[in-house]
């Protein structure tokens, strides 16, 4: 594989790898697989599983793009507990990671800045996965910015937010209430909040 040509590099994730990383670490379940969706450029993946070592990761990502640079950085560090990446679109009413057995059962599921650079309709679509395929008592992680009662928690994620909604009518910052009131509507129990940097959260549900 050319990785000079697949490798895909957002500067972000290094800078909030570790950040997520903690507080993976305290919140995932001991052991199983991760189903991450819109792995992206596929860095998160490979950070993430050289530091949890009883965890399998199922990286996926509806974009061909996407799936290739994650191969390309598992070809980096050439990890077993890395599954290849998947073509997962949240939209779709079955997914691919539901016809295959993984190594560990799936006991977490993790998206990462997806919420806001998708439609409504693919952040619906991750809920109604999430009821489909945690078990009970399963994690679901989110991690981004996000607005609470209405409000933006910072000046320049609203800037964000204006610029998003210039790119693409359908993208958005949401309101932390209306991710919760669909978690709930799809069986998964709210957790917690922990701030992150940069005026992210990260959002915790487990799934009852």
């Amino acid at each position: 594989m050319n990785n000079l040509v697949q490798k895909k590099y957002a500067p972000a994730t290094e800078r909030n790898r570790d950040s997520i990383l903690d507080v993976l670490k305290d919140c995932l379940p001991d052991h199983g697989t991760v189903l991450e969706i819109a792995s992206g450029t596929g860095q998160h993946a490979t950070y993430f599983v050289e530091h949890l070592p009883n965890h399998y990761w199922q990286p996926s990502d509806p974009d061909q793009n996407s799936r290739n640079s994650i191969s390309a950085w598992w070809w980096d560090v050439q990890l077993n507990n890395i599954l290849p990446p998947l073509n997962i679109n949240t939209q779709d009413d079955t997914w691919p990671v539901e016809n295959i057995a993984p190594p560990l059962p799936i006991t977490a599921m993790v998206c990462i800045n997806m919420t806001h650079i998708s439609p409504w309709a693919s952040t619906v679509g991750l809920m109604k996965g999430a009821a489909r395929i945690l078990p009970q008592d399963g994690i679901l992680y989110l991690y981004g910015p996000y607005k609470i009662d209405g409000k933006h928690t910072a000046p320049s994620n609203e800037l964000f937010d204006i610029n998003l909604h210039d790119q693409n009518a359908e993208w958005g910052i949401r309101d932390l209430n209306d991710i919760k009131d669909l978690a709930m509507e799809h069986g998964l129990s709210f957790v917690k909040t922990v701030h992150m940097p940069a005026n992210n959260l990260s959002v915790i549900f487990t799934k009852d």
